[in-house]
C-alpha cells in the first residue's frame, strides 16, 4: 500500500515566544477544544514547518517573531482530542504586545514564573519541557 493510501497524523507547529521582560505568549482558543494554549496551528500545503510557525504567530498574536530554535517534536496520538496530530514546536522572539486574531480569541503576555496550569493539548508538558530544558 502506498503511503498516500494510508491516514497519516497532521503536522502542526506550536510556539513559545519569549517576551522582553522574562514573559511567553498564550492564547485563548476561539475553537474547540476551548482554553488556553501556545499559539500555533496547521502546516499548509507548500510550507515548511518553520514558515508555518512564522504564519500562525502572526495570525494568532499580531507579533513579527525571530525563531531561535526548534525545540521538540510531540506525536502523541492522544495530544489532540480532535485528531492524531504531530506537532513541532519552536523557540522564538519578538517585541511588543500580543493581540488575538484568526483562531485566537486573545494572546497574552504571561511571566514565565506565573504561567496556568491545565492548558490545551499537551502544552503544559511542553511548557515544562521548556522550563526544564528538555530538548
Amino acid at each position: 500500500m502506498a503511503p498516500w493510501d494510508t491516514k497519516s497524523p497532521y503536522p502542526a507547529v506550536d510556539l513559545i515566544i519569549e517576551l522582553p521582560g522574562d514573559r511567553l505568549v498564550l492564547i485563548e482558543r476561539k475553537n474547540p477544544p476551548h482554553g488556553h494554549a501556545l499559539p500555533g496551528g496547521f502546516v499548509e500545503w507548500g510550507e515548511t514547518l518553520e514558515e508555518a510557525a512564522v504564519r500562525e504567530a502572526k495570525e494568532e498574536t499580531g507579533l513579527d517573531i525571530t525563531l531561535v530554535r526548534q525545540m521538540h517534536s510531540y506525536s502523541d496520538p492522544k495530544r489532540d482530542p480532535r485528531f492524531h496530530t504531530i506537532s513541532v514546536v519552536f523557540i522564538a522572539t519578538a517585541t511588543g504586545e500580543p493581540q488575538g486574531g484568526d483562531d485566537a480569541a486573545q494572546a497574552f503576555a504571561v511571566p514565565r514564573n506565573a504561567l496556568p496550569e491545565g492548558l490545551c493539548f499537551d502544552h503544559d508538558k511542553v511548557l515544562r519541557d521548556y522550563l526544564n530544558k528538555v530538548y
